[in-house]
């Protein structure tokens, strides 16, 4: 009984870890996979919306769902400007132009940061009813994990929909194949890439303010984690919201548990399964392999 409520506990502190990792990571493969863009400034937006939404409820006295609705508006509205601005210029730029502006980008965001807030972790102050544990049945578990886990089912299946299943989602995915022909057929692309932009951006934000009290949140943040966004994405496949949230679901589980086990090498293991799984399917685990 011992046995099966720790195995249950991990499950669950995996998932839910997953699932911050789904949130921030579902928009930069937006971004990378449909709109074909570099966009390794990604986890600076969620450090920004992050501190969006900490400074909010700690500052101003914003409640935890205001604060979060606060943090998606202010970050996906500073991401549609530097979309239009910054990023629109870039485009059909190569990869490596792409890589150094996105990398200067972020510590941009990373000097700011610090000059304007501090070096300091900012702490997540959760309102009273996510503190705590919540009776499951078979056992008590930490009521935010399980919150988390609801949210997450939610923003997944409501992506899913929105953009695996709607008009929206198929004219991101013509834009990206062929622009021209999506041109010819009325389709808005300025408006519509930034409109796709804006909402992984403020998603990542999201993401950033939900995970703060897992991952922490200071103004190293854009850089410290970006290379588990970017395994997410690479194990879930580009463009792929299914594919993304089963990657992070994996992901997030098995780093939960190898850090138990094997905290001075649990993250290793995870770069070298990744790069394995990628020798043996480019494409990544969930996605469609190239015709």
């Amino acid at each position: 009984m011992i046995f099966g409520v720790d195995v249950a506990s991990m499950l669950l502190g995996g998932v839910a870890a997953g699932m911050v990792l789904f949130i921030v990571s579902v928009g930069l493969s937006v971004t990378m996979g449909l709109m074909g863009f570099v966009n390794l400034a990604h986890g600076g937006f969620a450090m920004l919306g992050g501190y969006a939404i900490a400074l909010a409820m700690k500052q101003w006295g914003f409640g935890f769902g205001t604060a979060l609705v606060f943090g998606f508006v202010v970050t996906a509205a500073a991401s549609a400007a530097l979309e239009r601005l910054l990023y629109a210029r870039l485009y059909r730029a190569t990869d490596l132009d792409q890589v150094l502006f996105t990398i200067g980008l972020v510590f941009m965001m990373i000097a700011s940061v610090t000059l304007l807030v501090g070096p300091e972790n900012q702490p997540l102050a959760l309102p009273a009813m996510l503190r705590g544990q919540i009776n499951l049945g078979f056992m008590r578990y930490r009521t935010y994990s399980v919150v988390l886990i609801v949210i997450g089912i939610v923003i997944v299946s409501g992506l899913w929909l929105g953009v695996e299943r709607t008009r929206f989602g198929a004219q991101i995915r013509a834009a990206v194949d062929n622009r021209r022909m999506a041109e010819s057929l009325g389709i808005n692309i300025a408006r519509l890439f930034t409109i796709t932009f804006a909402l992984g951006s403020g998603m990542a934000a999201l993401g950033g303010g939900l995970g703060a009290e897992f991952l922490g949140l200071d103004p190293q943040y854009a850089l410290k984690y970006l290379v588990y966004f970017l395994i997410v994405v690479a194990v879930g496949g580009l463009g792929r919201v299914s594919g993304v949230f089963y990657a992070a679901l994996l992901i997030g589980v098995l780093d939960f548990v190898l850090k138990k086990y094997v905290p001075q090498g649990g993250s290793a293991f995870i770069y070298v399964l990744t790069i394995l799984l990628l020798l043996w399917r480019p494409q990544g685990l969930f996605g469609a392999r190239a015709t």
